[in-house]
Formats: C-alpha cells, sequence, structure tokens
C-alpha cells in the first residue's frame, strides 16, 4: 500500500505529485486546502515514503494509486501526477468524482501533431544523466520548472526543501516514471471522458504550454498569470480559489454529491 497523507474536512481530495518528488510539496498549499477540502495526499510508487515494487507499467502505478485512495473522489493530478491520474480515470471511472489537471498534460513530448509540449530530446537528456548522476537530474528538473516564471527563485528553494524532506525516489521509480513522461500519450483518454476535467496552467510554465488547452475547447481551463510549472507553490491562494469555486459548485449540484 502506498504512503498517504490525510488531513482536512469536506468533499474528497486526492493530489498526486510530480516526478522525483513527494507529498510533502504539498505542504505549503494544504494551509489553503483543508479548509475546504479532505485532503489525501498519495507518495507515488518509490516516492517519498512509498517503496517502489517494480512497477514498470502506468497501469499499475494507477492500480497502486487507486487502492491506497478513498472509494470516491475528486483528483489532483500535477505534471506526471496528472498522467497517472489519467491512466486510474481510464480503469476506474466510477472512483472519481473529476480530475484537475495541474500543470500536466496527456503527452509531455512534442511531435508532429502535437506541438504543445517539449522536444523529445530535452527528455532524453535527462534520461541520459540519470543513470550517471539522478541527484543532478533533478536539480535540473526543477530548475527548469521556474524558468522564466515570478518569484522563480523563491519557488525553486521551495521545492529543493521539499525534495529533501522525505527518502530520495527510487532509482528504479525515477527511470519508470522518466518514461512515461517520454513515452506516454493519453489524448484519447482525454477526448472520451464522462466526468468533470478541469485544466490548471501556469502562463509562463517551460512543459507545459499554457495554450494547449485550446485543442480541447470543452475543457475548462484557467491560466495562473506569471506561474510557471508549480503555480500551487508560487501563486497559492490563487489556485486554491480556482479548486474551490469548480469544485465545490460541481459538487453542490451533483445528483450523488451526498454519496
Amino acid at each position: 500500500m502506498l504512503h498517504t497523507d490525510v488531513g482536512g474536512e469536506g468533499p474528497d481530495l486526492v493530489l498526486l505529485h510530480g516526478w522525483g518528488m513527494h507529498s510533502g510539496v504539498w505542504g505549503a498549499w494544504l494551509v489553503h486546502l483543508e479548509r475546504y477540502f479532505r485532503v489525501t495526499a498519495v507518495d507515488l510508487p518509490g516516492h517519498g515514503n512509498s517503496r517502489f515494487e517494480g512497477q514498470s507499467e502506468i497501469a499499475e502505478w494507477a492500480a497502486a494509486v487507486l487502492e491506497a485512495a478513498p472509494p470516491r473522489a475528486w483528483w489532483v493530478g500535477w505534471s506526471l501526477g496528472g498522467l497517472v491520474a489519467l491512466a486510474a480515470a481510464d480503469q476506474a471511472r466510477n472512483r472519481l468524482s473529476g480530475l484537475v489537471l495541474l500543470a500536466s498534460t496527456p503527452k509531455f513530448v512534442a511531435d508532429q501533431d502535437w506541438g504543445h509540449a517539449v522536444p523529445a530530446e530535452v527528455f532524453n537528456q535527462f534520461a541520459r544523466q540519470l543513470e550517471t548522476d539522478p541527484g543532478r537530474t533533478l536539480a535540473r528538473f526543477l530548475a527548469l520548472q521556474v524558468r522564466s516564471a515570478e518569484r522563480g527563485n523563491q519557488t525553486l528553494r521551495q521545492l529543493r526543501g521539499d525534495l529533501r524532506s522525505r527518502p530520495a525516489a527510487d532509482p528504479g521509480a525515477l527511470r519508470a516514471g522518466l518514461r512515461f513522461l517520454q513515452e506516454c500519450d493519453l489524448r484519447s483518454a482525454i477526448r472520451g471522458f464522462d466526468m468533470p476535467l478541469f485544466w490548471l496552467l501556469g502562463e509562463r510554465d517551460t512543459l507545459i504550454p499554457a495554450h494547449l488547452a485550446r485543442d480541447f475547447p470543452g475543457i475548462a481551463s484557467t491560466v495562473i498569470s506569471g506561474a510557471g510549472h508549480a503555480p500551487f507553490l508560487s501563486h497559492p491562494q490563487q489556485c486554491a480559489d480556482c479548486l474551490k469555486a469548480d469544485l465545490l459548485r460541481q459538487q453542490e449540484y451533483r445528483p450523488d454529491a451526498a454519496d
């Protein structure tokens, strides 16, 4: 069973962190969220306080999160966590009340028919360096997340401090997670979504271009002005207000809201 941290009161909300991180990254933001939600923050396989048991497919990571999550909840997936959440929704849609893709995307690598992503060589470089120097690889990845963003230096210090607050990610889990970022394409899962889905994006995110939502005009999206890849750290109150407005409004009008 994966490690979880639970706190707050209200509708259930599951938080899934990004690559190389752990649930400690949510610490400062939880102050805003736990006023309105019962939050379950999950450490992904091999990250933080969760053991890695050799899960090599994203479906296996999704199944492990489903086992640790409440029976039904809203899910928020940040970066890699968004891919895992989409995979979980594909397995068990009745378990999700809805999904927020927080600075996330169904496909991280650009190709001929998908320009809303980074060049493949960016992640290829990370993969090569990961084999020889995991620490430096993570440091580079964190720096990329805040490039050009407002309060970038402050956010980077916070990310570095949060990363050190729990055990380092298992090398096998890092390799698997990076491969998901390189290879997964879950665009078809999004287009077939039959539950509330929201995008919460950073205007200056160098990994997830804010304009990607244009390819999915039926999905509500909010772009946080000045934010990079970690808008919940640089603009915590604004991000929390967006969740409260969108999710609680959906909860109020859902026929099964009391379930």
